[in-house]
């Protein structure tokens, strides 16, 4: 089993910046692929970004390329997902996802998710 805990969440005005991170107990992250996943009030829970296990290869949707950016320190068994020049379209709550599979993770079928942590950004 894998338990992720997200932190770093809070409130933002537009242009700013936040770190989440997603910190995992149980097993070591060396081997699962991460993701970060958003869900804002009323709208579907949507891929956000993702890091592969191996290699470290990194993905992104297209509204948050070039702003955010996902990594991970295997030291500490902790992903980290910065988020700079945040809009207020970025208002969500964020979930950290793990799995061996980087597909699965893109795809939203982790086996393992977070609690959450919720991002608001004013304008």
């Amino acid at each position: 089993q894998v338990r992720l805990v997200e932190s770093g969440g809070g409130l933002v005005q537009a242009g700013g910046s936040l770190r989440l991170s997603c910190a995992a107990s149980g097993r070591t992250l060396t081997r699962y692929a991460m993701g970060w996943f958003r869900q804002a009030p009323g709208k579907e829970r949507e891929f956000v970004a993702a890091i592969s296990a191996i290699g470290g290869k990194t993905y992104y949707t297209d509204s948050v390329k070039g702003r955010f950016t996902i990594s991970r320190d295997n030291t500490k068994n902790t992903v980290y997902l910065q988020m700079n020049s945040l809009k207020p379209e970025d208002t969500a709550a964020y979930y950290c996802a793990a799995d061996e599979l980087t597909s699965t993770v893109l795809a939203g079928r982790s086996d393992y998710w977070g609690q959450g942590t919720q991002v608001t950004v004013s304008s």
